[in-house]
């Protein structure tokens, strides 16, 4: 039931004179602050746009008109079959235009890691940063004069680290130049006063990255936009560095260079475990992302259907620099915001984020292209990460290739239990990595251990029981198996 029109009125008069207030708490408060825990005047800017929109459209936001969402036609989502793969010249030419950014302001903390999640080893002792450098420095070697850059933005929590971390790169034939995206505070949510309450030195607590829609300002304010201008560079490619799929494509670059699109997302087709990922629509003749949050509850089942909705977005963006330097500079781009509740020193808060998928709407002529699911691998947690350190993979330059022995296009569902859920725990738990080659689910709930060369095919289901213990003796092949109860082989 809508609000009536005199308790809107009344709530954004508040939300107004709220803003005045702390627009003028926020200066005072950044000015008495310890170097630290200053922003700088871009930051302080920037949040004060986000948290003023934040203000004005709680009480107010557009709901998205169901009716008006269309089906994306095959201009504005393209088969990846239909894209035709550049001549030798042709991807020279390209890759001489072209830069990587990785996101990576991400820390492994969720996976039992400390420092940036882009320093877990996850095949080998070699990094997502490794196989990254690896990647772009083939790129560069392949093409003599390319330069391709690597960019990574990084975060207050992962700034530090990294900058130790890409010394090891010095003699790499990629140029790495790394920028910060902002520092913003959190709001307390009963007071919708920004954290923190009195400075006394500096609370990594208190603060947070808003999200990887901020790419775009980080990106312009850090100059790099233009300086990437001036050597000529043209389009930047954007994807999270935990995703091991999101490679360099010269397919879907030239693409965009021939049809004149200033923005592309690569988009794959969904599964079921994939139903609350955002999806592309056309939405008033544009090109726009649809994500769970903005559906109506009635309309909830349709959006997770694979019916209708049937791609994916894999946040692997390529984009225009000179578009990107339009829109900074006109200050047309308003993302939507996220609200994401969170604990922080004691109080529950809020943090105000944005989507770079959401900016698909604000480019010309922007697009998407259905990717096979390889473009899709990210490592999210270690049930992840045993598909990616297994023989279902090899690497190439730095990227992974599907095992050809493999009989289906597929790779298997893997779910371990809490036993697995950090890294060390879930090392300790293999003595090898197991066979998965024609593996098509494993469910792992419990205390178990695998020994070394273990065969896993078809389903295999693995539940100790609370209190008992499952040791899979090394040299076992497992085929369509339950296991459960008590199992425990020592070699003799």
């Amino acid at each position: 039931m809508e609000k009536p029109a005199s308790t809107m009125d009344f709530q954004h008069s508040s939300d107004q004179a709220s803003m005045a207030g702390i627009e003028g708490k926020m200066k005072s408060h950044n000015e008495k602050a310890p170097e630290k825990a200053r922003m700088s005047e871009m930051e302080l800017a920037g949040f004060n746009s986000l948290y003023s929109r934040y203000l004005h459209e709680r009480h107010s936001k557009r709901e998205i008109n169901w009716e008006l969402i269309q089906s994306p036609d095959d201009k504005m989502l393209r088969p990846y079959a239909d894209l035709e793969a550049p001549s030798g010249e042709e991807e020279a030419a390209l890759l001489k235009k072209l830069a990587v950014c990785k996101l990576n302001g991400g820390l492994g903390t969720s996976m039992g890691c400390a420092g940036p999640k882009s320093a877990i080893e996850v095949r080998g002792d070699t990094t997502f940063l490794d196989l990254t450098v690896q990647q772009v420095e083939n790129l560069n070697k392949k093409v003599p004069g390319a330069d391709v850059p690597l960019l990574l933005m990084n975060s207050f929590n992962t700034d530090e680290d990294t900058a130790k971390i890409i010394l090891k790169y010095k003699n790499a034939d990629v140029t790495i130049t790394t920028f910060n995206q902002s520092r913003y505070p959190r709001i307390i949510k009963d007071s919708l006063e920004p954290l923190p309450v009195t400075h006394n030195g500096f609370n990594k607590e208190d603060w947070y990255p808003p999200g990887h829609g901020d790419v775009y300002a980080a990106l312009y304010n850090s100059g790099l936009v233009d300086s990437l201008l001036a050597q000529g560079k043209e389009y930047v490619f954007v994807s999270n560095v935990d995703n091991l799929g999101a490679t360099v494509d010269t397919k879907i670059l030239k693409m965009m260079s021939e049809c004149g699109s200033e923005y592309c997302m690569e988009l794959t087709d969904k599964t079921r475990a994939d139903i609350k990922g955002g999806t592309l629509i056309s939405y008033e003749g544009k090109s726009a992302l649809l994500e769970v949050a903005q559906v109506p509850s009635d309309h909830l089942e349709e959006f997770k259907s694979v019916t209708k909705f049937k791609v994916f977005n894999t946040n692997n963006i390529w984009m225009s620099l000179k578009a990107i330097k339009r829109l900074m500079t006109s200050g047309e781009m308003a993302l939507d915001i996220i609200e994401n509740s969170k604990e922080a020193n004691g109080y529950k808060v809020i943090q105000l984020e944005t989507a770079i998928g959401a900016a698909i709407s604000y480019f010309n002529d922007s697009c998407g292209v259905n990717v096979p699911r390889s473009r899709f691998l990210p490592v999210k947690t270690t049930s992840d990460l045993l598909l990616i350190q297994s023989n279902l993979y090899a690497l190439q330059h730095g990227c992974l290739v599907m095992n050809p022995q493999r009989m289906f296009a597929s790779t298997p569902v893997i779910k371990l239990g809490s036993g697995f859920k950090k890294v060390q725990g879930y090392n300790a738990r293999f003595g090898s990595m197991p066979d998965v080659l024609e593996l098509d689910h494993l469910t792992v709930s419990g205390d178990v251990s695998f020994g070394k060369k273990v065969v896993l095919k078809g389903t295999v289901i693995i539940v100790a029981t609370p209190g008992s213990t499952i040791m899979i003796p090394s040299g076992s092949v497992l085929e369509n198996k339950v296991i459960t109860g008590n199992l425990h082989i020592l070699d003799h």
